[in-house]
């Protein structure tokens, strides 16, 4: 008898432990499916009355922000391209776990489900209202999606208590309750009430997301904008773009031109209400209208860009024709003053680059104010309307995309968005060179073949590339001929390839006779170093 009572409170026991994992499960479900709710209802009336509200938006510019040098860094080398869209997934992931927490915390002692609702609301309006530019009534869509989701979540957890108790005990649990009431129909009213909120939830979210997107899309305002003919062009002479497969292209598509900014979504600026003002240590402040900057003429210009954070060997640059005017034309308007030394350019979304005054009114530089790439306006992603382009610095210093200010001031007085985070006020970009061709992820059959990349020194210009086989005689490469000491130059070797692993290593020398850095040094605080030694394995 005593065994039969034993196991008879075993089994009770165990039932009741599922039973409690069971009742937690579905809370959790309550609060994530609340947490949806909440969004949806802030994408919508962020539709309606503030499209700069969107919680989610504005947390993730908000982690971009205070994140620190090593997370980004770490990101931009794992993820590349795809940053934003891994962040976005951080943050979805984020919330989710946040909301099934507030949901069991809600079943487990109400109501601290709902206050957690609320202080991830007043975080998330902190985030918004303090980004620059914020509009009075950003923070109206995440105020009211918090209310919302609060009242949801109440609802679906009381709905589920009534449900989950009504089984297990003789006495009503909640007031709602009747004595007798059938079990399955109080389930009944909870599942329905979560699939609709569910599917209310991915309905209103997903379709006020895409209506946002769709309604502020500038794309047509792009594809319809017709600039001016350059005054004049860039000649690309004979032998510029080497043949050979693998190599990268001279100029590098739109499409896949490398893309690294502080913008979790692209800002949305139209030319017809775009400005551009040049203030502090000037003798006249300027505004400039886009049909301003226009009227000031256009030219063709070849320049690479390079990324900061391009480790060696990596994919952060490209090259383009860009059409634009000099800054120096629009800073001689302003005059600059006596003392100045850096001009920190601002952009819509608040993101701020120091660059030095000499290198964007110095004649030898064509540093620019860019309003089209490779013969069509700026892709909205890469700065429409105008962005900077300055060869010879990275473009955390110099590159500002969506610029609308310049503040002629001084390197003591001011500092840009990066240097706090531990990168360098200023910096020059590296001489360095890459191999693109045999690739370390593709065997290579063996007999006759070719190593081949490209190699760059701004404002320098490229002398010579050399290579070297497993630790071999550095042999010199072809250089394609070069357009210009701003554009990266091609290089190839020819090389008959034997079965079996090989290193093959490469370095550049500029026309001033300097030689690229071989010591190894991190992409902080000013740019990677060394030579770049990859392994090819040769079938036979």
């Amino acid at each position: 008898m005593r065994e039969k009572t034993e196991t008879a409170r075993g089994t009770r026991a165990r039932t009741h432990a599922r039973g409690r994992l069971a009742d937690w499960a579905l809370a959790a479900l309550s609060g994530v499916l609340s947490g949806a709710a909440l969004l949806a209802i802030a994408e919508l009336v962020a539709l309606i009355v503030a499209r700069d509200g969107s919680p989610v938006l504005a947390v993730g510019s908000f982690v971009i922000d205070i994140v620190p040098r090593w997370a980004k860094e770490f990101a931009i080398e794992t993820f590349g391209a795809n940053d934003k869209l891994f962040l976005l997934a951080s943050i979805g992931v984020a919330v989710a776990v946040a909301a099934a927490l507030a949901g069991v915390l809600q079943w487990v002692r109400r109501p601290l489900g709902v206050v957690l609702f609320g202080l991830a609301g007043a975080l998330a309006v902190a985030a918004i209202v303090t980004r620059t530019g914020a509009t009075p009534l950003a923070a109206v869509p995440t105020v009211l999606g918090t209310i919302g989701g609060a009242f949801l979540l109440t609802l679906l957890v009381r709905r589920l208590r009534v449900w989950r108790a009504a089984p297990r005990a003789s006495a009503p649990a909640d007031p709602a309750e009747a004595p007798g009431r059938d079990p399955r129909f109080d389930r009944r009213r909870f599942l329905v009430l979560a699939a609709v909120v569910a599917a209310g939830a991915a309905v209103v979210g997903t379709g006020s997301r895409i209506v946002s997107a769709a309604t502020s899309s500038l794309a047509g305002i792009r594809d319809a904008l017709k600039l001016p003919a350059p005054r004049a062009t860039v000649p690309v002479p004979d032998g510029a773009e080497l043949d050979v497969p693998g190599i990268s292209p001279l100029y590098t598509p739109n499409t896949d031109f490398y893309r690294v900014d502080t913008a979790l979504t692209v800002p949305a600026v139209d030319p017809s209400s775009w400005r551009l003002t040049v203030v502090g240590l000037v003798d006249n402040e300027v505004t400039l209208s886009f049909q301003d900057l226009l009227d000031l003429g256009l030219d063709e210009y070849s320049i690479t860009l390079t990324c900061v954070s391009n480790e060696v060997g990596g994919e952060l640059l490209g090259t383009a024709k860009w059409l634009g005017v000099p800054v120096r034309t629009v800073l001689a308007a302003a005059g600059p003053q006596q003392g100045a030394d850096m001009v920190l350019s601002k952009s819509v979304d608040g993101f701020t680059a120091s660059t030095p005054l000499g290198s964007l009114t110095d004649e030898g530089i064509d540093a620019i104010f860019a309003v089209a790439m490779n013969g069509e306006p700026l892709p909205l992603e890469h700065g429409f309307p105008v962005r900077m382009v300055v060869p010879g610095l990275y473009g955390y210093v110099s590159a500002t995309k969506w610029v609308t200010e310049l503040k002629v001031t001084t390197f003591d007085a001011d500092e840009a968005y990066w240097t706090p985070r531990g990168y360098s006020a200023e910096a020059p970009i590296k001489l360095s060179s890459r191999i693109d061709t045999p690739r370390i992820d593709k065997q290579l059959a063996a007999g006759p073949t070719k190593i081949a990349g490209v190699a760059w020194a701004q404002t320098v210009g490229i002398e010579k590339v050399e290579v070297s086989i497993d630790d071999g005689e550095w042999q010199p490469a072809k250089l394609s001929t070069a357009v210009n000491a701003d554009t990266w130059v091609q290089w190839v070797l020819d090389w008959t390839a034997t079965p079996g692993p090989h290193y093959v290593s490469v370095r550049a020398t500029d026309k001033a006779g300097n030689l690229q850095i071989e010591e190894r040094a991190p992409i902080a605080p000013d740019g990677s170093t060394g030579w770049q030694r990859t392994l090819i394995t040769v079938t036979g």
